[in-house]
Order: structure tokens, then C-alpha cells, then sequence
């Protein structure tokens, strides 16, 4: 019989069998924690500093319990590194038979019908030649590919527009009335996790298909015994995003594309439904045309001074209407006509039920307003009590972990949020020496954020210490308004021409982490994609640079209501709610720093209010122990030992 504290020792299994592999005390801990939460079907929170080794810590003691396990993960890339790297490892140590699924949502895999209907497709709207080019590469990959899925395809970019005509959304699957069902590659991985001990999923899927049911998988989450959720963090973002309704401008012109195709090969002979499709595409677009700001979120109230929103809505739904009328009366000539029928129907229903102020009176409605697109949105006020419902189905044990989950070792904030009340907590701080290895710095006498000139005198304050770092910085932001001033005031900055400056949006993610790791000198400037999620180890990365504390724009839709809602009950929406979210957040971007017990580096968080406001302790103490300073001598003391 395997035993958890031998599996861990410094000679046990894992040791023999993985190379550089050290036992942490905090490791097993973790582990025989996880293991009592799985055979006593209850819940745990868990918080595993960076170098603990959380995902051994849970992974061993899943298999080690048998019956079925759904690992849920923050992002696609976690989970292909679960299940091509890390739990194979784990099976092959263990030598436990255990079969693994890797499931994700339907956009990442080829739809045979969609891909033959773009290859029959006189009029392409994808007229580029590379399009062209990449079409006919996903036409042969689908041919000789056993998963469909579109990683597996490298010579098509993942941002290549041709991908949206040969997959398939929720709107657009024909389901089983589908030609292609049999050898759908969608189906086929739904039926490899059904089969499976293990299936790795991410948490947009998880809650879109496996809470929600909308997509057939209802079987999956009855029959598991086990549901783990690594980077845990994130879930109540991606919970409130699912448990609340949208339709955007962008899933009607998604529409319009495919009736029009529909139209001409199955209802050629109808001139009324192009007409009528022409009239709602128009109505979608004039509907976006409405609201002049770009990339911003608007609340209601700010929604109804824009008189002429209300007016485009109306004509919206007017159109809508009527295209629902005609496609009944062809949709028996096709599935596909069929499909578009149901979806208009669905369509014109959502944006009926957004308008309604007694149906969506838990809610908070805005719209968030993208480049091309206006998305409706209706967010419950709360996830607590529809999360609490979703986890009492069936007995079975549910593990939440994440590096980033407390606010000085108080989950309180996180379990209300997640309605996880009951719910056992355990925190482990991280292996690392982060007093020898990490310095925190605070500089003297920046403005208060608000501020006009704060930014500029931000850089001004980073300068030396990019200096003394030799580059081998990031400069993390708080909105991309900073970022982009920030990435300006150094490019124009004389004495930094010789470090390589490197912008987020500039090349994918992964591939700008590539070259910051190549040049050894860069200092590479971001926000949000950049927080989180990141790992770069050794000298490359030896500065972290944020420019504020993390809080929410107060004048966030979903943020100000759920404000006004702990105010209006007697709390302190500020010490319970965004103070907590803004720990978290910066616990996360701290957290890029140190990455290895050899890591060596210096955090500086450019915001006053650190050393300023009472709240300040608060956020400092919750951050790994480091050696803190306010002198820029002692940071430039600690690079020259570097």
C-alpha cells in the first residue's frame, strides 16, 4: 500500500523517479491535507506559496483515492502542461493505471461541417491569400488528426481569422441533427472524459458546460468523487461571468454570416430572408454606432443617457423579430437553417430579458463596448448562494488552491464571495528565503495616484532602479492607458538605449516571454496579461516594477453595484470587498518575482499609500516576508551583489 509521507520523502518515490525532485515539508502537509479532504468528501481552501509544489501536493493523493477527477485550471496552457507533463509524471512514479482526458471548449477543435461548408463557400469572406493558404492546412491536419484540436496545428496562427469558420460555438452546433456528428472530434473527446479517471478541463469550461449543463456534459460532474480547482482565484471572475446572461453585436453578425450561407444553399429561391437578415446586420451595426467610446464598460444609468441607445435597442429587436418570422418559415428546407432559427429565437429572447427590470432585479446590467462590438450584459449581484446549490448536487469532495487566496492568512473574503462557508482552510508559505533572496522597495515622495503627473514622475522614480538592474525588469500596470505612457517615457528616455524595451500586444504572450528570457536585459512593460500566469526564472527577471496598487476602478459597473450592496446591508464594502480583491491581485504580480530558490530580486510598489494609509500594513504583511526599504542605496547595495 502507497503511503503519503514516504511518497514525499527525500528517498521516497517521487525522488527516484523525478529528476531535481526536493521534499518540502509544506509539500506534504499539503498533500495529507488533501488526502483526509478526498475521503471525507468535504471542501478545503488551500494556499500554497510559489515553491511549494502544489500540484504534486494534490495530484498524488487524487490518484492514490481512485474514482473519478475533474483537475479544473486558471488557463489553456496549464492545462496541457497537467496533462502531457505533470500527471503522467505522477502515474508513471506512482505506477497507477490511471486514464486521462484532456477536455476544452468547442472553439478549440476543427468542426468537420463548418470547415466543408467554408471549402464549399464560393462568395469566401476570408478573400486573403494567406486565409486561403491556412484553410487548406486545417483541411488536411482535420484529415489525419485523431483530436481535432487546433493546438495541434501550428502552422495556422491561433489569432488567424479563418479559425472562427471552421469551429463551432454554442449558437451554431447542429448537435446530433449535425451530418458530421458521428466523427465529430467535439463528441470524441466528450466521450474520452466520460470514460476517463482523470479529466483536466479550464474554469470557462468548467463553468459553461459542467455547472450550466448547456452543452450536454450533465454526466460528467455527477459521476466524479472529486473536483479540483488550481488557480482558484480566478473563479469567482469567471463564476459571476457564467452565472450571469450576455449577447453581443459580434454573436448577431455571427449569425447573419452563417443564415446568409444557409439562405443561399438551402433557400436560394426566398428573396425575402437575405432582405431580412441585411436589415438586422444593419440594425446590429447602427446599435454598436451608438456608444463613441471604445474598449469601456457602462452602466445602466450611463447607458440611458445616450438617448439614441434605447432607440437603436428598440429597432434591434424589431429586426430580430422579424428575421425569426422569415427563418421559420424556411427552417424545415435545412439543419442549418433550423440552427439559425433557434439561435435568432435565443437571441431576441436574451436581449427581451436584459430590458426586463423584474427579471434581472438580482442583477447589475451594463455593456461592455469592444472595438467592433457592444455586449449586453446582466451579472448577478451575488454567486454565493448559486455556487452553494451547484456543490450540493452530490457528496463529493471539492479542493479550491491557489498561491493567492488570503488576506494575512484570512480566507474570509474569498469564502463569502464563492459561498464556501463551511469550507476547511490551510495555508502554506512559501519554501523560499524571500528575506535573503527579496527586497522590497517603497520610494519617497511620489503624489497620491490621482495625481496628474503621477505616471511620469512613476518612471522618473524607476529610472535609477532599472539602472542599478541592468534592465531585467517588469514594469507591471494597473490600466493600459499607464502602460502605454510608461512604454513612451522609457522609449524616450537617452540612457536606455541599450536595454531592449518590450510592450504587451507587441507579439503573443509566449512568444515576448521568449525573447525577454533570450536578451537577459530587457525590461519588458504590461498589464493584466503579464500579472499572472508568468513564470521566469533566474537573472532575467530580477526586478518587478508596479506602478499602483491593484483596486478596481470604483466606476466599474458590477464593482459599484456589488459596493453599494454591502453598504446598503451595513458592511464595509471597502475593508470586506475591494481592499481584500486588490491584496490578492498584488499578491499575484509580487508573485512573478521569485521563482526558484535561487531567484534573486527587487519588488517596487510605486504607490504612497503603502506607508500612507492605515490599510497599508495590511497589504504589506500579506505580502511574502521580504527585507523592506525606503533608501534607493540599499536597492542599488543589492544589485551589485547581484
Amino acid at each position: 500500500m502507497l503511503d503519503i509521507d514516504s511518497i514525499f520523502s527525500s528517498d521516497g518515490i517521487l525522488s527516484n523517479h523525478i529528476k531535481g525532485y526536493r521534499a518540502r515539508s509544506q509539500q506534504l502537509e499539503m498533500a495529507q491535507a488533501i488526502a483526509a479532504t478526498i475521503a471525507k468528501n468535504q471542501v478545503l481552501v488551500a494556499e500554497a506559496g510559489t515553491g511549494t509544489g502544489k500540484t504534486f501536493a494534490y495530484l498524488v493523493p487524487a490518484l492514490l483515492a481512485g474514482g473519478k477527477v475533474i483537475i479544473s485550471t486558471g488557463t489553456k496552457t496549464l492545462q496541457d502542461q497537467l496533462f502531457n507533463r505533470d500527471i503522467p509524471t505522477v502515474r508513471a512514479a506512482l505506477k497507477i493505471p490511471v486514464t486521462i482526458a484532456l477536455l476544452k471548449g468547442r472553439a478549440n477543435y476543427i468542426c468537420h461541417y463548418h470547415l466543408e461548408r467554408s471549402l464549399q463557400d464560393t462568395q469566401l469572406s476570408f478573400v486573403n491569400r494567406d486565409e486561403i493558404q491556412y484553410l487548406q492546412k486545417i483541411e488536411r491536419y482535420a484529415n489525419i488528426s485523431n483530436s481535432g484540436d487546433k493546438s495541434g496545428l501550428n502552422e495556422v496562427p491561433e489569432t488567424a481569422a479563418i479559425w472562427q469558420h471552421v469551429t463551432s460555438t454554442r449558437d451554431n452546433c447542429l448537435g446530433s441533427e449535425c451530418p458530421s456528428y458521428k466523427k465529430c472530434f467535439v463528441m470524441e473527446a466528450r466521450k474520452q472524459a466520460l470514460a476517463a479517471d482523470i479529466v483536466v478541463v479550464n474554469h470557462h469550461l468548467f463553468f459553461a458546460d459542467v455547472m450550466l449543463r448547456d452543452e450536454g456534459l450533465s454526466e460528467l460532474l455527477p459521476a466524479c468523487n472529486t473536483v479540483i480547482f488550481d488557480e482558484a482565484h480566478q473563479l469567482p471572475e469567471t463564476a459571476s461571468l457564467f452565472f450571469g446572461e450576455s449577447i453581443s453585436t459580434g454573436q448577431l453578425l455571427d449569425l447573419v454570416r452563417d443564415a446568409r450561407v444557409e439562405a443561399i444553399q438551402a433557400a436560394g429561391d426566398f428573396v425575402p430572408l437575405p432582405e431580412a437578415i441585411a436589415a438586422m446586420e444593419k440594425a446590429a451595426r447602427d446599435l454598436r454606432l451608438t456608444i463613441t467610446e471604445d474598449n469601456t464598460r457602462l452602466s445602466l444609468s450611463a447607458i440611458n443617457q445616450h438617448s439614441d441607445f434605447n432607440v437603436a435597442l428598440d429597432k434591434l429587436l424589431e429586426q430580430l423579430l422579424a428575421l425569426v418570422k422569415q427563418l421559420e418559415s424556411q427552417s424545415e428546407r435545412s439543419e442549418g437553417l433550423e440552427n439559425c432559427r433557434q439561435r435568432a429565437t435565443n437571441h431576441l429572447y436574451l436581449i427581451q430579458r436584459w430590458r426586463s427590470e423584474t427579471e434581472m432585479r438580482d442583477h447589475v446590467r451594463w455593456i461592455e463596448v469592444y472595438h467592433h462590438a457592444l455586449q449586453l450584459n446582466a451579472t448577478p449581484l451575488s454567486i454565493a448562494e448559486i455556487f452553494q446549490k451547484q456543490m450540493m448536487t452530490l457528496p463529493r469532495a471539492w479542493i479550491f488552491t491557489s498561491a493567492t487566496l488570503s488576506v494575512k492568512k484570512d480566507f474570509s473574503h474569498y469564502n463569502n464571495e464563492m459561498g464556501l462557508n463551511t469550507a476547511q482552510t490551510a495555508c502554506w508559505d512559501s519554501p523560499f528565503d524571500f528575506s535573503a533572496q527579496a527586497l522590497l522597495y517603497v520610494p519617497i515622495g511620489l503624489p497620491e495616484p490621482h495625481h496628474k503627473n503621477y505616471i511620469d514622475q512613476v518612471v522618473q522614480s524607476a529610472l535609477p532602479v532599472l539602472r542599478a538592474s541592468r534592465g531585467r525588469a517588469f514594469f507591471l500596470c494597473t490600466s493600459l492607458r499607464a502602460m502605454q505612457r510608461i512604454y513612451e517615457l522609457l522609449q524616450n528616455s537617452d540612457d536606455f538605449s541599450a536595454f531592449p524595451l518590450l510592450l504587451q500586444g507587441q507579439g503573443s504572450r509566449s512568444y515576448l516571454l521568449e525573447r525577454f528570457r533570450k536578451l537577459d536585459n530587457a525590461i519588458l512593460v504590461g498589464s493584466q496579461s503579464f500579472w499572472e500566469g508568468v513564470d521566469v526564472r533566474g537573472e532575467a527577471l530580477s526586478l518587478v516594477i508596479i506602478d499602483k496598487l491593484p483596486f478596481a476602478p470604483p466606476d466599474d459597473p458590477v464593482l459599484s453595484a456589488r459596493i453599494d450592496k454591502i453598504n446598503n446591508e451595513g458592511g464595509n464594502a471597502f475593508m470586506q470587498y475591494q481592499l481584500p480583491r486588490a491584496v490578492i491581485n498584488l499578491k499575484q504580480g509580487a508573485g512573478r518575482l521569485i521563482r526558484d530558490e535561487t531567484d534573486r530580486g527587487v519588488l517596487m510598489i510605486c504607490d504612497p499609500r503603502l506607508t500612507t494609509k492605515a490599510y497599508g500594513r495590511q497589504i504589506w504583511q500579506s505580502l511574502p516576508p521580504m527585507k523592506r526599504t525606503r533608501d534607493l542605496a540599499e536597492v542599488e547595495r543589492f544589485f551589485c551583489t547581484d
